[in-house]
């Protein structure tokens, strides 16, 4: 992966994507939040739901702008498998939240105060949330690279 990214095209391609990530994280923060604000939803009802709606506009971006020579598969192809490979990510994702959740929340309850800018809870949601998206961020760029965006060269 080292050698791969030591290439000056994928090193652009692999920026693009994790620009494409950072606004992927603000959709995904945003709903989520949202829905745990004014929704009853479960953390992580709402963290899958969220997901769903960073997995669209994560697709839309890098078809569009991070991967605008990969053309020979259609659309349609690599929506699919985008989205194959994001469900395999939820899965990451979902495992990560039921694994280190409670313990963070935990954490969080011992050292943000109560009276603190926002709830301890909610602090402990989104440090969970950050973990997850930084070890899915990396099987997604891999998982999509290499399979839905594998007819681009990297010359």
């Amino acid at each position: 992966m080292v050698d791969f990214l030591k290439n000056e095209k994928e090193r652009t391609r692999f920026l693009k994507f994790c620009v494409v990530g950072i606004i992927g994280a603000v959709v995904d923060f945003g709903v989520m939040n949202l829905l745990l604000h004014f929704t009853q939803f479960s953390s992580r009802t709402a963290s899958t739901i969220s997901f769903i709606a960073a997995v669209i506009s994560n697709y839309l971006w890098n078809h569009f702008w991070a991967y605008p020579d990969s053309r020979k598969k259609s659309a349609a192809r690599k929506l699919i498998q985008f989205f194959l490979v994001s469900i395999i990510g939820l899965g990451i994702r979902y495992l990560l939240f039921l694994t280190i959740e409670p313990p963070i929340l935990q954490l969080s309850q011992r050292i943000i105060p109560a009276d603190f800018i926002v709830s301890p809870a909610t602090v402990g949601h989104n440090v969970t949330l950050v973990i997850s998206i930084l070890v899915v961020l990396i099987w997604n760029f891999i998982g999509n690279r290499f399979w839905t965006y594998n007819d681009v060269s990297s010359e």
